[in-house]
């Protein structure tokens, strides 16, 4: 059978899609919170952004490999169009995370597998885990944005301004840097 007409196919070409568009929807997160004020929370979600655009590179590179270059490849998939306020959005890339991890790309993998795609098994199942790493941040995210305990903590525990460096352990990051006088979104983010 052709490359091209196996599932394992079908789900790398899926896959890319799905990378793609991930990677925009962070995109406009990151860019949402950056216009709150939120720096270091807009900084966190382009770090996710970026390695979901990496996941797509690596999606693409393994449709080339097995099939060489295509004019048009067909993808019927369903991809989530979702939007709101900044935790509602964090929230929906939380449940999209989940699907990818604990549903999708294990599938993906088993498939690949089965059809004899080793390597393809391995990046959907290495994938995977990244995504369940993406889920907790998100969540952690999400939590602390909605809660408003981001720049809290239970413990003291030390804070740093992203812009000047500047230090202090408390329970509660700074309003306002005492020295550069940055906004709190600049404080950096503890993530898990």
């Amino acid at each position: 059978m052709e490359f091209n007409q196996t599932k394992t196919f079908k789900n790398l070409a899926a896959s890319f899609a799905s990378e793609c568009q991930a990677g925009m929807r962070y995109q406009m997160i990151a860019q949402a919170s950056l216009q709150q004020g939120y720096q270091t929370l807009s900084d966190e979600i382009k770090k996710i952004a970026k390695n979901e655009t990496v996941h797509a590179k690596r999606f693409f590179d393994l449709l080339i490999l097995h099939n060489g270059n295509m004019k048009n490849v067909p993808v019927n998939a369903g991809y989530p169009f979702e939007s709101g306020t900044i935790d509602e959005m964090l929230e929906f890339a939380s449940q999209s995370e989940r699907n990818e991890s604990q549903l999708i790309y294990p599938e993906f993998a088993e498939t690949a597998f089965e059809e004899g795609f080793n390597d393809v098994g391995e990046a959907f199942k290495m994938t995977a885990e990244v995504e369940a790493r993406h889920k907790e941040k998100f969540d952690y995210l999400y939590e602390g944005f909605k809660n408003g305990t981001l720049f809290k903590s239970e413990q003291p525990k030390k804070f740093v301004c992203s812009k000047c460096g500047y230090e202090a352990t408390a329970q509660e990051a700074f309003t306002i840097c005492p020295l550069c006088k940055a906004s709190q979104g600049f404080v950096n983010l503890e993530l898990l």
